[in-house]
């Protein structure tokens, strides 16, 4: 079965967040250290949770600090980087996804898991690939 270029950015991603859980609480952290005061002021009654506090920021923009309009636009720089990760990898490990992880259902670290099974086989772009985005 061929893959789709979106089925192996899908799995790219999958890769990534198993990878990555300490760049998102590093994402999480930075917005909620740099609009604190406003969460506080304007978001607290709203539930965290599913993008309703960034819902919520965004909805009183025109009220934001420039500490927190900075702190929003560092989170999305480290998102557009986490993105340009992800295409990387993707290009990089599609056949070794292909060829060796095509019967392995994408979620909690399986794919991730199936690159390092198949260690000795994975070719060196996939390997440096995910070296390079921190997975590995």
């Amino acid at each position: 079965m061929k893959r789709t270029f979106m089925t192996v950015i899908t799995m790219a991603a999958v890769l990534f967040v198993a990878g990555s859980a300490v760049a998102q609480q590093d994402l999480v952290e930075t917005v909620v250290n740099g609009c604190k005061a406003e969460m506080d002021k304007f978001c607290s009654q709203v539930t965290p949770g599913e993008g309703r506090m960034l819902a919520c920021l965004f909805a009183h923009g025109d009220k934001l600090s420039p500490k927190c309009e900075y702190a929003l636009y560092d989170a999305a720089v480290q998102l557009e980087r986490a993105v340009a990760a992800l295409g990387y990898v993707a290009n990089e490990c599609d056949a070794d996804l292909e060829k060796f992880c095509s019967s392995v259902a994408a979620g909690e670290g399986r794919l991730l898991q199936c690159l390092e099974n198949n260690d000795k086989k994975v070719s060196k772009r996939c390997k440096n690939a995910l070296k390079e985005v921190g997975l590995r």
